[in-house]
């Protein structure tokens, strides 16, 4: 018989530490946003002074002097509290390493390693051990573990965990966590819901044998008990956090997505960077519309025509960078051309086109 009060107990506790667990992720983040504020603030004011300091080594009367003295013990001072603020941002940093893993923690600056919540021995692990760890942990069950991810049924899947008990652990809830994210990503929505159902019912079983202080493998057939025979406060709980571990999924699957793009972005700038290491599509938006009309002709005797018309120091400014970005190759001429005399009419040689 399974003791209905402890259960009673549980869901209770369920949520709580899930909200408790939310709030304390943004009671974190805010923490360090906050040390990373002050810090800049802090590094700008010890520009300041160096700036200040620098111009009144300069002079020699007694006043300067005096304010030179202050000022270098204000400097004294701010380096003092960078280091302090320096000391604390690493602590704080430290600190998110052995944060618990899960879908809360993912994607979050500051979190791009591997961590994982794992049961206290003799010997604390290292952060490469625990990552080793999961990495062959998955290695070796990756293909039990997306099983369990596919099951739809209560029965099936308390059977299959009958069958491979040492699935029951935080390293098959951090696979599902990550292998929901990943289909989210790739727009399999259908197919995360599915393995979310199945995260979430994992997560509950980690969480009863946390609260009962037993091993996991000891305590799943209860999780199953409850939840096939559960009153409707018992089924809306768990219903409730699903939909809130589906939404979360769906916020880091968007923010993943957004990142990479934003990378692509900038690998593609990079990519674009002409010789003087600016970019040819931000040159050729801030050209003179004249300018424009004649590149996207691609009609040099144009080109020449507009830029006689034009202030010769405008007109080098444009064309110059328009060489710096590749836009356009000039000849030797060119080159001499913009050296000399404004008034000098300058030869164009139109790039050559793959």
């Amino acid at each position: 018989m399974v003791d209905y009060s402890v259960w009673d107990h549980i869901e209770v506790l369920f949520r709580w530490r899930h909200q408790a667990r939310v709030e304390r992720m943004e009671q974190f983040q805010k923490e360090r946003e906050d040390i990373e504020k002050t810090l800049a603030d802090s590094k700008r004011k010890m520009t300041e002074l160096q700036k200040k300091i620098k111009g009144l080594e300069t002079s020699g009367t007694d006043d300067a002097k005096s304010e030179l003295q202050k000022l270098q013990e204000e400097q004294k001072r701010a380096k003092k509290e960078e280091k302090i603020l320096e000391k604390k941002l690493d602590e704080h940093r430290q600190q998110e390493k052995k944060m618990p893993w899960n879908v809360d923690t993912l994607s979050k600056d500051g979190f791009s390693k591997s961590v994982f919540n794992l049961k206290s021995e003799t010997k604390e692990e290292t952060e490469e051990e625990r990552e080793q760890k999961h990495k062959t942990f998955v290695e070796k069950y990756e293909k039990q573990i997306k099983h369990f991810g596919m099951l739809r049924r209560w029965d099936d899947s308390q059977k299959y965990l009958s069958d491979n008990p040492y699935l029951v652990c935080e390293e098959t809830a951090n696979y599902l966590v990550i292998w929901c994210i990943d289909l989210e990503v790739e727009e399999k929505h259908s197919l995360m819901e599915q393995v979310a159902h199945q995260t979430i019912v994992m997560q509950f079983i980690l969480e009863l044998a946390k609260s009962l202080k037993v091993d996991p493998r000891a305590c799943f057939r209860q999780f199953f008990t409850k939840i096939k025979t559960a009153d409707q406060q018992y089924q809306d709980a768990f219903n409730d956090e699903l939909e809130a571990f589906k939404e979360r999924v769906r916020g880091r699957a968007k923010a993943r997505i957004e990142k990479a793009l934003k990378e692509y972005e900038e690998e593609e700038r990079q990519k674009r960077l002409g010789p003087g290491g600016l970019d040819p599509v931000d040159v050729y938006e801030a050209l003179p519309e004249e300018m424009k009309k004649c590149f996207d002709s691609k009609d040099i005797q144009m080109l020449q025509d507009v830029i006689s018309k034009m202030d010769p120091t405008v007109a080098k400014y444009h064309m110059q960078r328009c060489i710096d970005s590749g836009l356009w190759v000039p000849d030797k001429k060119l080159v001499e051309g913009m050296d000399k005399a404004e008034d000098e009419e300058p030869v164009y040689e139109e790039p050559k086109k793959d």
